[in-house]
C-alpha cells in the first residue's frame, strides 16, 4: 500500500522533513535517507499491526523511536489514514468540526490516566477512531468511539477491519444520548455549551456506578462539582478524577 503523507491537523500535504530533524542531520544522517527509512518502517509496522504481531510494549517502543515531530504522520501511515473526508453539512451548532488529536497528547493520556489492559476506553467525538485505535494498540484495552458523522465512521470502521482490530468499536451517535459506559473517557474539544453539559451528565451517570477518569485535551472542564482536576506533564492535557464527595457516593 502506498501512503500519502499528510498532517491530519491541517488537512494539507506535508513531507517528513522538519526543522528539528534538519538541524540534527549530522547525527541522524542525510534527510532523504531518514525520510525513506521512516516511510519503510511505517509500511512494515502497518503490516505487523494487521497481522496482530505489533501490540503493547513493542508498538510503544516502535512509536517512540520515531522522531518526535514525525510521529503523527507515522501513526497515520501505520493506521492507513491517507486523507480525511470533509465534515458533513448540518452539524449541531455546538459541535466542533473533526480535528485529530496529536499523538503526544494521546500517549500522555495513556501514561497519566493511566490506561491499562483492564480499562474500558471511550472517546466522545471519535472522528475516524484514531485515538481509540492508538490507545488499544498501546495498552490492549478495549476501546469505543462515539461519532456523529457517518462518513467518518465508515472510513474508521474500514481502517479497523483492515487492521484486524475487533476490540475497537466505532458507534454512530450523539454523545449526549448514546449508551455510554467505560472507565476512561476522552474528549478533544468535541463540542461545547449545553451539548458538553449533557454529555458530561451521561458520564456522571456512569461515575455513580464505578470509578472513572476523564481526559480533556485543548480545553478545561470548569465548574463540574463532581470532578477534580489533576495536572499532567502535557500542557494540553488535563486529567479529571472523581472528587472525594463523588467517590464516597459511588462506594
Amino acid at each position: 500500500m502506498e501512503f500519502d503523507w499528510r498532517a491530519r491537523n491541517i488537512k494539507a500535504p506535508v513531507t517528513w522533513s522538519s526543522d528539528a530533524l534538519v538541524a540534527s542531520a549530522a547525527t541522524v544522517g542525510d534527510r532523504p535517507e531518514v525520510d525513506h527509512a521512516l516511510q519503510v518502517d511505517a509500511r512494515l509496522a502497518h503490516r505487523e499491526v494487521a497481522s496482530g504481531a505489533l501490540r503493547g510494549a513493542a508498538f510503544r517502543a516502535r512509536l517512540l523511536a520515531v522522531p518526535f515531530l514525525e510521529r503523527d504522520a507515522w501513526v497515520d501511515a501505520v493506521l492507513g489514514i491517507e486523507e480525511v473526508p470533509d465534515d458533513e453539512p448540518g452539524l449541531p451548532r455546538e459541535s466542533v468540526p473533526y480535528l485529530p488529536c496529536g499523538v503526544e497528547e494521546i500517549v500522555a493520556m495513556v501514561d497519566e490516566a493511566p490506561i491499562g489492559a483492564n480499562d474500558e476506553f471511550v472517546d466522545l467525538g471519535a472522528g475516524l477512531g484514531r485515538v481509540s485505535m492508538l490507545v488499544h494498540l498501546l495498552t490492549g484495552a478495549p476501546a469505543r468511539g462515539i461519532e456523529l458523522q457517518p462518513s467518518l465512521l465508515r472510513m474508521g470502521r474500514g481502517l479497523c477491519e483492515r487492521l484486524s482490530l475487533p476490540a475497537v468499536e466505532l458507534l454512530e451517535g450523539d454523545a449526549t444520548t448514546a449508551a455510554t459506559d467505560g472507565s476512561v473517557f476522552f474528549l478533544y474539544a468535541p463540542f461545547s455549551g449545553e451539548m458538553l453539559s449533557r454529555a458530561l451528565g451521561r458520564v456522571h451517570q456512569v461515575a455513580l456506578r464505578r470509578p472513572i477518569v476523564i481526559g480533556a485535551v485543548g480545553f478545561e472542564l470548569q465548574n463540574v462539582a463532581w470532578l477534580r482536576a489533576r495536572a499532567t506533564s502535557c500542557a494540553a492535557l488535563t486529567v479529571y478524577e472523581l472528587s472525594v464527595s463523588s467517590f464516597s457516593t459511588t462506594s
